[in-house]
């Protein structure tokens, strides 16, 4: 039943006309308690309450089905406009960016054009941007853009995915330019015939990918939820004696916060993605997709 209901929070999530409903409504479906408020003041204000327990953030304009030259402009001047009160409000807190919300299936060089203009103005306050990686679909080009844009700016990392079979091969590729990475899992419905459909496979890969990058010395964001893999790390880099200011572990907003202020508490750098925005539907699909006994939330909410 479990892998039934991902299946269908994955499909319901590329849904267009389910996201323009899930507007309507607002965040009344529950999602709230994953997505930051629909403005990027409400989102400084979590990340000052994140920041208040010695907790970074990385802010993500949530934006999907960008379709014309117009919207993927305004989600650029989203991200400046995020860009701009990070660095008024003086929060602790990086960038995350789509590079599709940014044009990049409607042309590549707009979205090379909105990804200049924001690493440039972060650069200006000093802050950092991370690529986001999407589907299967788009790890190419996005790759591509980033090893472009590294030639210029190094204040820009990306997302690699360990549940892709392609993943190590792109992990060399990347160490050529001592890439900054954020390691998932990677949470899009794949083919089996680009992904490994299987849990302890996906999990092997992303124990793999973890100690390629950390040994190799390179800046390693961990994302994830799973004490399997965080207690891994924490041995690995004990056992190598990989010093602190290497690498971070990050999570999601509003999920396993105990295990956030546990790390905290140990000594260990936490980053929390907090997404905000009025498209949030796509974003909130994939978390219950994740974890599908969440999906109650929706429920209870719905009849409210």
């Amino acid at each position: 039943m479990e892998a039934v209901l991902r299946s269908m929070f994955q499909s319901i999530a590329k849904n267009a006309a389910a996201n323009k409903l899930a507007k309507k409504y607002g965040l009344r479906f529950g999602a709230q308690r994953f997505v930051a408020g629909e403005t990027v003041a409400s989102a400084i204000e979590c990340v000052k309450m994140l920041n208040a327990k010695k907790i970074a953030a990385t802010l993500d304009h949530l934006g999907e089905f960008v379709f014309t030259e117009e919207e993927a402009k305004h989600s650029a001047g989203m991200c400046l406009l995020t860009l701009d009160y990070i660095y008024t409000t003086k929060v602790e807190s990086h960038l995350s960016v789509k590079l599709t919300s940014l044009g990049l299936d409607i042309n590549k060089e707009l979205c090379m054009n909105n990804m200049r203009a924001i690493l440039e103005r972060a650069q200006q306050y000093d802050n950092f941007v991370r690529i986001d990686m999407e589907d299967f679909f788009h790890c190419e080009a996005a790759i591509e853009i980033y090893e472009e844009l590294c030639k210029k700016y190094d204040n820009v990392g990306l997302v690699i995915q360990a549940y892709l079979y392609r993943t190590v091969e792109d992990m060399e590729r990347l160490h050529q330019i001592k890439a900054n990475l954020r390691l998932v899992k990677g949470a899009y419905k794949e083919s089996p015939n680009v992904a490994f459909p299987e849990k302890m496979d996906v999990d092997e890969n992303f124990k793999k990918i973890i100690q390629m990058q950390l040994l190799n010395r390179y800046y390693a964001a961990i994302a994830t939820h799973d004490e399997n893999i965080i207690n891994f790390t924490k041995k690995l880099v004990s056992d190598h004696q990989i010093q602190k200011n290497m690498f971070e572990f990050q999570m999601l907003y509003g999920i396993r916060v105990d295990l956030q202020n546990k790390l905290v508490e140990e000594g260990y750098k936490v980053r929390v993605y907090v997404p905000y925005g009025v498209d949030w539907f796509g974003y909130f699909m994939r978390r219950l997709a994740e974890r599908p006994a969440n999906s109650w939330f929706v429920l209870k909410n719905l009849f409210k």
